[in-house]
């Protein structure tokens, strides 16, 4: 063979390719490649190269061959061996000589994150439950069937559906067979099916206050928004056009706060009905309430009308890319469908995992752990503001990880940039504000309590009432 790669996986963990080419053989080619590999810095110093006969094997020479070539080479200096550590590039050897005859250039200086990051969307990294997660995890790879490592079903694996089923229902109230759950990696990915299915037919009315970043994808997969206008009691369904689709966050209307209104959860449901639509339920926050009995999801209302999504990016981390939707059941085989066969698919050992944590009831332990220590955080915020900035309003903090700071006309603008200035990271209520809200803006700062370590918080605190504009 002219060109071998050598993949020894015998007492080594390296892959090395070599080019035995040239004139005088292969034992002569294959000292020449080595000293390059060396001198180009492919191999570096104290690198462990393969046995006699597993690079004798690899490249299709006579052991003696590489034995020749290795003894050589020590004998150069290039190599060193020794019993029981094998052949080894010798230290000291030196490398590639880069910049030669300049001063090599300095890295550009790293950007420094905030001191203080106080943005919405994030929970406490810190409190993740490592170890009741690695018990899960543990038992759900030791119990896990044989098929399970293989192609997979696009649902989603049937275990997790079951579990969430069985959650949901408890929990949430939301009315869901395992076959009607379609297991996904979060709510934009969930968003992203509905577009490329097709479920989302025409405009989709949304509230005039959310995030910008779903409301981009959408625009993207060829969906365009309407803006609904908000108040006390949420979106004003009342408002809706002819629209077949509409994105709400009954239970905690995001960012502004406060749940849908009783009647008007029925009024949506009765428009969706009666035009054929679909209601898409953002289960924002949910699960965490402080001051109010709990709200069930409006999907239990309206099974075959309304479009149910969640996730644990809150609950437990966006880093486990977990989420789901409860589908009406003539809308499955296409978000199926638009899934594919071979889609990027959540892991399958997060969802087994997930499905043991839910079912040994160590996410309930956990999220109302979490409800407690969310609420001391909100409580702490509260007192701070009420004790430092008493004329400014805070909203939106019976349930959820972050509070609306109501602003003086005119200041939202000089206070973020403010923020900026002290290593404050937070977001103006501007930035979540539609392009087509016809309703007057209004200012205001979103802070999120949940991401400061414990340590920081209180500094946190304190840096944020320094930037609130006076009176």
């Amino acid at each position: 063979m002219a060109d071998s790669w050598v993949n020894s996986a015998e007492r080594i963990g390296a892959d090395l390719h070599l080019e035995l080419t040239g004139p005088g053989g292969r034992r002569a080619a294959l000292i020449q490649a080595l000293r390059e590999a060396v001198r180009g810095g492919r191999l570096p110093p104290g690198t462990r190269l393969p046995p006699y006969r597993s690079l004798a094997a690899d490249l299709g020479v006579a052991r003696n061959t590489v034995a020749d070539a290795y003894a050589e080479l020590v004998a150069e200096g290039w190599l060193t061996a020794r019993q029981g550590s094998g052949t080894r590039v010798a230290l000291g050897i030196a490398g590639p000589t880069r910049h030669a005859g300049r001063t090599p250039p300095k890295a550009p200086p790293r950007a420094r994150g905030p001191r203080h990051d106080l943005r919405q969307g994030t929970p406490d990294a810190s409190a993740f439950p490592r170890a009741a997660w690695g018990t899960s995890y543990r038992r759900a790879l030791q119990q896990a069937p044989h098929d399970a490592f293989g192609p997979g079903d696009p649902a989603g694996r049937r275990e997790l559906r079951e579990a969430l089923a069985e959650y949901l229902a408890r929990a949430r109230g939301v009315r869901a067979e395992p076959d009607r759950i379609v297991i996904c990696s979060g709510f934009a990915h969930a968003l992203r099916l509905l577009a490329a299915s097709g479920v989302l037919r025409g405009p989709l009315a949304v509230e005039e206050y959310g995030l910008g970043f779903h409301r981009d994808l959408l625009a993207g997969a060829g969906v365009r928004t309407v803006a609904l206008p908000l108040d006390e009691d949420g979106a004003r369904v009342e408002e809706l056009g002819r629209e077949r689709a509409v994105l709400l966050t009954p239970a905690h209307q995001f960012p502004t706060g406060g749940p849908l209104h009783a009647s008007r959860r029925a009024a949506v449901i009765e428009r969706v009905r009666a035009r054929g639509g679909v209601l898409l339920e953002d289960d924002y926050d949910g699960e965490f309430r402080y001051d109010r009995k709990p709200l069930g999801a409006v999907q239990g209302l309206a099974p075959e009308h309304v479009i149910y999504i969640g996730s644990v990016s809150k609950s437990l981390s966006p880093a486990l890319r977990l989420g789901w939707m409860v589908l009406p059941e003539r809308q499955v085989a296409e978000v199926l469908a638009a899934k594919g066969e071979r889609e990027g698919w959540a892991s399958v050992l997060d969802q087994l995992s997930l499905a043991d944590f839910l079912l040994c009831g160590a996410y309930d332990r956990h999220v109302r752990r979490m409800r407690q220590h969310y609420r001391g955080r909100r409580d702490r915020l509260v007192a701070a503001l009420a004790e430092r900035a008493p004329r400014i309003g805070v909203t939106g903090v019976a349930a959820g990880l972050h509070a609306v700071l109501r602003l003086p006309p005119g200041t939202e603008a000089s206070a973020v940039k403010a923020a900026v200035w002290q290593g404050v990271a937070l977001d103006g209520l501007s930035a979540f504000r539609h392009p087509a809200a016809l309703t007057p803006p209004v200012d205001g700062l979103v802070v999120g309590y949940a991401t400061p370590a414990e340590h920081a918080y209180g500094a946190a605190l304190e840096a944020l009432c320094g930037v609130l504009p006076p009176g």
